[in-house]
């Protein structure tokens, strides 16, 4: 079983989620804020989500606040900010920290797995990884890739 299906992180709605619950599914990971200029980008990922979600494709929105403090809510604000402004229905979860000694597990996982430009830091908010349906990390975005631009990634990985 691959390493990232023993992880697991908790949801806005304080629900422990297990990665395995995604095992058989093409994953993509974002970190998140609502008070960034890449912000809008919820919508393309929303439009991904539904074109895709019935072929295997699940996304994971993780809000983290330390990119100049960019998701200040708690875990009401920011689930209302994702419906009502961008309509998003994918899960999302609680505020994490994806840098430094209290980086999440999964982030942990990913840089290690997928090195960036900065090597395992994460830039900016809206990084993305695509992980394989048998749990291995496929591909790391920039933060400034649209989601639209995955979209071919995201159907090689769900054609296999």
């Amino acid at each position: 079983m691959s390493d990232f299906y023993q992880l697991q992180a908790m949801s806005l709605q304080q629900q422990n989620i297990n990665m395995k619950d995604y095992q058989g599914k093409v994953v993509l990971i974002v970190n998140t804020a609502s008070k960034c200029g890449l912000t809008p980008q919820y919508e393309g990922l929303q439009k991904l989500y539904d074109e895709y979600k019935d072929q295997g494709l699940v996304i994971l929105g993780f809000p983290c606040n330390q990119f100049r403090q960019q998701e200040p809510g708690d875990a009401n604000q920011i689930s209302e900010g994702c419906l009502i402004n961008y309509g998003v229905d994918f899960q999302m979860f609680e505020k994490i920290d994806v840098n430094g000694a209290n980086s999440h597990p999964i982030y942990q996982y990913l840089k290690s797995a997928l090195p960036g430009m900065f090597g395992n830091k994460i830039k900016w908010n809206f990084t993305k990884f695509l992980i394989a349906s048998d749990g291995t990390p496929i591909k790391r975005f920039a933060p400034t890739t649209k989601p639209a631009a995955i979209e071919q990634y995201i159907q090689q990985a769900l054609a296999k």
